[in-house]
């Protein structure tokens, strides 16, 4: 199945609570809104499925990145997105670019899910990225 996490994020409590039993997810009612949010992502990853995600990039010092979400007003939140160095590097990303794409579950020993595949900045593809 294929997610947008901003679909997501719009979804009313009763109906994310729903999808999540649809995917055997337990102890869904002792929950907060952005772990069980967390969970459906993670879940439907595991089960081969896509998830995307659009976000705002910030690029911190030490060349790496996050998405942030308007849903979080721009700040840091758990909801946020990783972007690796070299993902800005290959791409010429810039803070304040926004940038849409597949996601993938964080890793053992990660925070966050990150970005696998950039398919569009600024709402043009990802090749125009770099002659801008």
């Amino acid at each position: 199945m294929e997610l947008q996490l901003e679909t997501l994020q719009s979804q009313k409590d009763v109906d994310l609570i729903k999808q999540a039993h649809d995917l055997s997810i337990k102890h869904v009612e002792e929950m907060n809104r952005e772990d069980l949010i967390y969970r459906i992502m993670e879940e439907n990853a595991a089960n081969d499925g896509l998830v995307y995600a659009k976000g705002v990039l910030q690029i911190l010092p030490d060349g790496y990145g996050f998405l942030r979400s308007s849903e979080h007003n721009y700040v840091p939140s758990p909801d946020d997105i990783y972007v690796s160095p070299s993902q800005i590097k290959r791409f010429g990303l810039r803070k304040g670019d926004t940038i849409y794409g597949q996601i993938r579950p964080p890793k053992e020993g990660e925070r966050f899910f990150a970005l696998l595949k950039v398919d569009a900045v600024n709402f043009e593809k990802k090749k125009k990225a770099k002659f801008r």
